[in-house]
């Protein structure tokens, strides 16, 4: 069971945070904020670039970009969750967020992350229809297909951040009013509450175990057949594009899933609030920045595209 830490104790239910960061002095600070403001400019225009691409790029125009697209979209609004509030608060002297902010925060958080894990989930499918029914994948594959993967992936999100941002600010706050961390997190919230978390610490750890065990299911359960029917080609250049495409999905995969394991995955980690910080970053603004580096640089079709539109500017 997880308890509040001891200071600043107030039988007053609180109404605003103050979110503590990262220790250091100045120079600390001033080398973290040049940090996260390079990660969080990387990661709004390289997301941007591909959005853009594979809405002009014609060729692009398949269920496979269409995911890919939609991830390019949830990786922006992941990293704007968080970065400009951290960029904003290395300097501030108060580093204070209201109750409702705070809530806002960690609806979105959970919102994001959650939609993000299953559309991954929803990618392997896709490539698993691609490569081992061909045949089938215009038909199986369709618009209204595609729409409805996406659509399932935000309910499913938007269900489990209903849920742990209701279970979590239903809890009173009454003792130390001051966040270990950079963002609103529901473990770093979990430890100000003066009441007993074990049902909130369940059902996150339920839910978590339940997202990231379902869809690395079905994820391994995909790839496999995809393996399967690779070690059947005969074509080395067949082989070698269907491991280039899924090469840059599996990469995705293990950073995001990796990440998200470590933090949330096993209770032991709800204890070590500094490693918490450290993997934060890495799942917050890293991963959103690397993703379309992964898929632009490995995958040939969007490496053409980005020169057939870079010859089109210079077109007079």
């Amino acid at each position: 069971m997880m308890t509040h830490r001891p200071g600043n104790f107030s039988t007053v239910p609180l109404r605003e945070f103050v979110l503590e960061g990262f220790r250091g002095g100045v120079e600390t600070q001033a080398l973290l904020f040049a940090v996260f403001l390079a990660l969080y400019v990387a990661s709004v225009l390289g997301n941007l670039t591909m959005i853009i691409v594979i809405t002009l790029e014609a060729r692009l125009h398949s269920p496979m970009y269409f995911f890919l697209k939609n991830l390019s979209f949830l990786d922006l609004c992941y990293s704007s969750v968080f970065a400009p509030r951290a960029l904003a608060d290395f300097f501030s002297s108060s580093k204070v967020i209201s109750f409702g902010a705070c809530a806002t925060q960690l609806f979105f958080f959970s919102l994001l992350g959650t939609t993000e894990a299953l559309l991954l989930a929803v990618m392997a499918y896709d490539r698993f229809v691609a490569i081992c029914s061909p045949l089938h994948y215009p038909v199986t594959m369709c618009h209204t297909v595609c729409t409805l993967l996406v659509l399932g992936s935000y309910c499913g999100g938007c269900l489990n951040s209903l849920v742990e941002t209701s279970l979590t600010f239903k809890l009173p706050f009454c003792g130390s009013n001051r966040i270990d961390h950079f963002f609103c997190d529901v473990l770093p919230l979990l430890r100000l509450a003066c009441a007993d978390t074990a049902l909130n610490e369940l059902v996150t750890f339920s839910i978590c175990g339940f997202v990231l065990l379902g869809a690395t299911i079905g994820i391994l359960t995909s790839y496999g057949y995809i393996t399967v029917t690779i070690l059947r080609m005969r074509s080395g250049s067949g082989r070698h594009k269907v491991f280039s495409t899924c090469g840059s999905h599996l990469m995705a995969v293990c950073l995001f899933y990796g990440a998200g394991f470590v933090v949330y995955g096993q209770p032991g980690a709800v204890e070590s609030m500094e490693q918490g910080k450290v993997v934060s970053i890495f799942y917050t603004q890293v991963i959103p920045m690397l993703n379309p580096l992964i898929y632009s640089l490995r995958n040939k079709d969007v490496k053409d595209a980005l020169r057939r539109l870079g010859q089109r500017q210079k077109v007079p």
